[in-house]
């Protein structure tokens, strides 16, 4: 047993470019004694922890879970009570969509101290990577940011009280429920609405597929577009100067039709 009072910090990993991580993250991991890490973290940034800190992939994917979360909670504390600092690691940032603040409240029951620094989200940094910004002036003044999926394994309800607004509408862990997503939008007649859908943004494998509502999923299926990926529906989609090649072959299939 090491003689170090137990710590546990949250730390937001970024949207997947590992350049992405804050400097803050970086000085958490380099005073790591363990690190427990998401399949959404990008492995390259383990190196940032001691060569000697031990590394435990806790990553959950669809239909492949590591740990459940109860295990992954026990995990964190007894790590930290028997090696000191732990660090969290969890992909973007902590508290959206990350169940961060479910952690801190099962380890602070048990009296140990915890800090969260903060991550760069994939809700604004895929948009952005991509030229679209998802608030512009006479464009869009707000946006939701909506998980595709709850964790009762639904669409969430949101989705279709975004469909009725004009605010651009950012959906994460939402490819599985893609079609159900569609039909809400276009049983509010926006089926000409512009959407883009950005798989392992930030990434060097990063793909993207451009068209509309009423065209998206025949363009994922032509591209293979699968998670994780993040799903933009707004006309800030259209304003995006990175993303008019992709219009413009769009325009052209559907003027070939």
């Amino acid at each position: 047993m090491l003689n170090i009072k137990p710590k546990v910090t949250l730390v937001g990993a970024g949207p997947g470019d590992p350049d992405l991580l804050t400097l803050k993250a970086v000085k958490a991991l380099a005073g790591a004694n363990v690190v427990l890490y998401d399949a959404l973290a990008n492995e390259e940034i383990l190196a940032h922890a001691p060569k000697n800190a031990i590394r435990i992939f806790v990553g959950k994917k669809i239909g492949n879970h590591a740990y459940t979360q109860d295990q992954i909670n026990q995990l964190i504390v007894d790590n930290a009570l028997t090696y000191g600092n732990v660090v969290r690691l969890k992909g973007g940032d902590p508290f959206i969509f990350g169940r961060g603040s479910e952690e801190i409240e099962f380890i602070e029951s048990f009296g140990i101290e915890t800090f969260v620094v903060p991550g760069i989200s994939s809700v604004v940094a895929v948009p952005a990577s991509q030229g679209i910004s998802i608030t512009k002036r006479g464009v869009s003044e707000s946006f939701w940011a909506i998980t595709g999926t709850t964790s009762d394994r639904k669409l969430s309800s949101d989705v279709a009280l975004a469909a009725q607004s004009s605010a651009t509408v950012v959906i994460l862990m939402g490819m599985h429920k893609l079609p159900q997503i569609i039909d809400l939008f276009q049983k509010e007649n926006k089926g000409n609405l512009p959407v883009a859908i950005i798989q392992n943004g930030t990434m060097p494998d990063e793909k993207v597929g451009v068209g509309t509502v009423n065209s998206i999923l025949e363009i994922v299926e032509e591209k293979k577009l699968s998670s994780p990926a993040i799903i933009v529906l707004g006309e800030v989609v259209r304003e995006s100067n990175k993303l008019k090649g992709f219009y413009e072959e769009f325009l052209s299939k559907e003027m070939m039709r």
